[in-house]
């Protein structure tokens, strides 16, 4: 058969696909991913339904000309339609032999739930009629009406899903019966009368009858949906671009209501959730497909072993169709030999024969993404640096966070309420949220909560984003809700049936074991187990951290544990920026080094002052007038800061170990009360005015550019000579104990190159007193901190008498931008969300791309590092640099700083295996 000829327009944007379908470009930047995914499907000889892809160009034409098409697209569209009649022999919008479609969204990633679908496209009165005669099944045609005018109605219009399902509800009750699919062909006729008056009442037209009119105001809908708050909102969190836009599928429609012999269902080659090698989804008989994915009813499991993890009392596919099974099970390995990573398919089975109608690279776990990526690698699927792209950093917390304390479960075994489907990894506990506006509500005042919904969907994204878990009182591992958690590592329990939510009381209960609890009470989920329980559980270290740090189990008696050493051991393999950590404790030290930390990069010397029994000696030192009683308060700081000291070195062991000198704002150390300033008068036996007076002569308007950092050792020189005796100290006794140690000098806030020769003599004049007095040296170096715009533009000035700049982001992106780091989230997540733009009503204008406190900005801030790095090397070609911000431990910027060549990054404990994962993805 001759393939089919597209008629040609300026800019091509619909390209057809199918089987006798010249294939078109490859490209899921054009095509998007679920479009990319049909068309080789169909270049695979696998059974597709034909239809055609409308362009992420026309989408992003369109968005620019709301709400005209871009020249041509409409002709193209109808010149496609007309070569998928002729495939399918079929005549759209006829009404003897009517061509139905179904309109879907795919952007170049996967964006689960958070763009429109539109099914049954293509029915009016007429060809209603037409098609259950040409179909010898008047349900199925009415089905498929009323479901379409649902769907049409909703988001074309935008008019409540909750009115047609009241009228179902109603529909329901009259027959008796308690699915849409058990209702009569009359009550189905009765179903789109009422929708269609619900259609006229709320927009003062008739429900269109003509299908060219449906299928255009479907594609403008498809597309506006990119452009929703939900899907912004995705992509806000998931740093996906703007730009990109949404392909459109418009496809032959295939009908898993026909009959019984019908089906549709999502499916994975593996599970999303564990990694496990065997074949994972969810199903429903005489449904379509939004059915599955919306959670609308809870589903069937896909086969005979994933019924009996889930201890379901459904039957499954594979005891069902078993033939339409063991087909599917074929194309699903298939499928994931070919593209060599796990597969997510969305299947319709049309009275016993397999369509497949989608294939797309699956979401999954933390857990899973590192199973899976060492059991392919192992199995010689994929390599070593294949391996390591398939995992994102920061899934690898998900395997380090806390998970519910066994003896804790025990004790609240009278408060477990009852069991889901285990749909997202960890545990969570929190108060309970019946609504995303309550979430959001609880969220914004800090409160931890679980979401709980009977079915999530996509327009509980933000509540979704807001809580600590998710629970479903309907659906499966496949719909929105547990895709969604998956994708952002949030524990996620579904399908729990036996629980009932109360609207009118806002109450949640489990009415088997006689318990109720009310929106604000607690409630923990395990996302592991599927476990509900109406209190708040404590929490244990994870799996990883049982082997790592308490000890309480042994590496081979975990295998998440192998997997994630084995990933680990690989990363190291390739990356070549070495990564220390932010610690001030030896405890926090011990914890990263347990995770891979080559040394400290900044260990905060203020910290150590905060406790109780320092602070008053702290204050003394600010507060004294008398000299003597000033370094008398300071004498008696020296052997807690070299106790500290000697703990830290102990633990590194021979890693360098970069110790920052007080960097406090001084309000930090000032006592607030007047309780607070008479206790410090009477310790001081000083009158407690002068205290007063002292207070607020200390007074600042702006405390963090005000008397810290390196101002603090120029106006107290003692500070720094007591800090620099007690690193040196410490060093001395801890070496002749056999232990190496290397210890680095960071003179913290230098904008002014005379700060630094001030403050490098004083430490250098102590050292010498200190190596004299205990008639032994050590090496050491002396640098500094690159966190003002001024430090980084004189760079090469400062690295006259710098051996190492280490960036402190954090106060390096608050100056550069003169943003305020405690208050930007004022107003930050609205820059970054988007305001209207004035030049261009329809769109939104991002004035932030993304919150720079979390991923550096590398315009002006990495332009400053990177102006620092060049201009220093310049003058100390050796020089060491590094990064000790919290950037140091997203996944973005560490990558950045790999290209900017720094030496290492510093992160928190937890956050080292991301980084050192992170280091190695660019040497790929």
């Amino acid at each position: 058969m001759q393939a089919p000829t597209l008629k040609k327009t300026a800019v091509q944007y619909v390209y057809p696909f199918g089987s006798n379908v010249t294939a078109p470009p490859m490209d899921k930047n054009l095509l998007g991913g679920k479009g990319k995914g049909l068309a080789e499907m169909a270049s695979l000889g696998l059974p597709i339904p034909p239809g055609f892809i409308i362009s992420t160009e026309a989408c992003n034409a369109y968005r620019h000309h709301k709400p005209q098409f871009p020249e041509g697209l409409e002709n193209e569209i109808r010149s496609a339609m007309t070569q998928l009649e002729k495939q399918m022999h079929l005549h759209f919008g006829s009404d003897s032999d009517p061509l139905l479609v179904s309109v879907r969204s795919g952007a170049r990633v996967s964006m689960p739930g958070m763009m429109d679908t539109i099914l049954d496209l293509g029915l009016n009165d007429r060809s209603v009629v037409g098609f259950a005669k040409s179909r010898n099944n008047e349900h199925l045609a009415f089905d498929s009406y009323r479901r379409f005018i649902m769907m049409y109605s909703s988001i074309v219009e935008g008019i409540n899903r909750t009115l047609f399902s009241q009228a179902l509800d109603v529909l329901k009750k009259l027959e008796n019966v308690e699915q849409e699919k058990d209702l009569s062909v009359e009550s189905l006729k009765r179903a789109c009368e009422l929708f269609k008056e619900i259609y006229q009442e709320h927009t003062g037209h008739a429900f269109p009858q003509d299908t060219y009119q449906q299928l255009m105001h479907a594609i403008r809908a498809v597309f506006n949906s990119w452009d929703s708050e939900r899907a912004m909102l995705y992509r806000q969190l998931n740093g996906l671009p703007d730009e990109w836009g949404t392909a459109v599928i418009v496809q032959t429609m295939v009908f898993g209501n026909k009959n019984d012999r019908s089906a549709t269902g999502v499916g994975f080659s593996r599970d999303p959730a564990t990694g496990k090698n065997t074949f994972y989804g969810e199903f429903l008989l005489n449904a379509q497909g939004e059915e599955v994915v919306a959670g609308m009813r809870t589903p069937h499991p896909i086969n005979k072993y994933q019924k009996d993890v889930t201890q379901s009392t459904l039957e499954s596919l594979e005891e069902l169709l078993p033939e339409a099974y063991q087909e599917l099970h074929k194309t699903v390995k298939r499928l994931e030999s070919h593209y060599k990573d796990m597969q997510d398919i969305e299947f319709t089975i049309d009275d016993g024969r397999l369509f497949m109608l989608q294939t797309r690279t699956g979401k999954r776990t933390g857990f899973a993404a590192v199973k899976m990526a060492v059991d392919m690698l192992e199995a010689g699927l994929i390599d070593e640096k294949t391996a390591l792209k398939r995992i994102v950093p920061e899934q690898l917390i998900q395997l380090l966070a806390p998970v519910f304390d066994a003896k804790a479960k025990k004790t609240a075994a009278n408060k477990l309420a009852a069991h889901g489907l285990n749909a997202g990894p960890g545990a969570a506990s929190g108060v309970l949220a019946l609504s995303t506006k309550k979430a959001v509500e609880l969220k914004q005042k800090g409160v931890p909560c679980i979401l709980v919904r009977e079915e999530a969907n996509p327009d509980d994204f933000p509540g979704m984003v807001a809580a600590e878990g998710i629970l479903t009182i309907r659906g499966g591992s496949t719909s929105h809700a547990a895709v969604v958690a998956r994708g952002m590592g949030k524990p996620c329990v579904v399908g729990c049936g036996a629980l009932i939510i109360d609207e009118a009381t806002q109450t949640l209960a489990a009415p088997q074991h006689h318990l109720t609890i009310k929106e604000g009470d607690p409630i923990s989920i395990d996302g592991m187990t599927g476990e509900v329980f109406f209190c708040r559980l404590e929490t244990s270290p994870s799996e990883v951290s049982q082997v790592l740090l308490t000890k309480t189990k042994k590496p081979e008696e975990s295998e998440i544990y192998q997997k994630y050493k084995k990933i680990m051991d690989i990363a190291d393999k390739y990356r070549t920026m070495r990564v220390r950590t932010n610690a001030d404790t030896p405890v926090d030290s011990a914890v990263a080094r347990a995770f891979g930390a080559e040394g400290i990069g900044l260990c905060r010397t203020e910290h150590m002052f905060l406790e109780a029994n320092r602070l008053n000696d702290v204050r003394c030192m600010f507060f004294s007038i008398d000299q003597e009683q000033k370094k008398e308060a300071i004498k008696r700081l020296l052997p807690h800061q070299k106790e500290d000291f000697i703990a830290i070195f102990r633990v590194m062991d021979g890693l360098p170990v970069t110790i920052r000198l007080l960097d406090p704002p001084l309000h930090e150390f000032m006592p607030h009360t007047e309780e607070e300033m008479r206790k410090l008068a009477d310790l001081m036996n000083v009158p407690y005015q002068q205290i007063v007076n002292i207070s607020t002569s200390l007074n600042e308007s702006n405390p963090m550019l005000g008397h810290r950092g390196c101002r603090l050792g120029v106006t107290y020189p003692e500070v720094t000579e007591m800090q620099t005796r007690a690193i040196l100290e410490a060093a001395i006794e801890v070496s002749l104990e056999g232990i190496k140690v290397i210890p680095e000098i960071m003179i913290p806030l230098v904008g002014i190159k005379e700060e630094l020769i001030h403050q490098k003599a004083i430490i250098k004049q102590t050292a010498e007193k200190v190596f004299k007095e205990k008639g032994k040296t050590i090496p050491y170096t002396i640098g500094t901190m690159i966190e003002l715009p001024r430090a980084a533009l004189i760079a090469d000035k400062i690295a006259q008498d710098a051996e190492f700049f280490s960036f402190g982001t954090n106060d390096l992106t608050q100056t550069t931008f003169g943003i305020s780091r405690d208050d930007s989230q004022k107003f930050v997540p609205t820059y970054v969300k988007g305001v209207p733009n004035p030049l261009q009503p329809d769109e939104v204008l991002h004035i932030l791309s993304a919150d720079p406190f979390q991923t550096i900005d590398r315009e002006g801030v990495g332009e400053l590092m990177k102006i620092s790095i060049e201009r220093g090397k310049k003058t100390r070609p050796n020089l060491k640099c590094g990064i000790c911000g919290e950037h140091g431990g997203e996944s973005q910027s560490v990558i950045f700083c790999h290209e900017l060549g720094l030496d290492y990054v510093s992160c928190s404990p937890y956050r080292v295996p991301i980084a050192r994962l992170a280091a190695a993805l660019p040497n790929l």
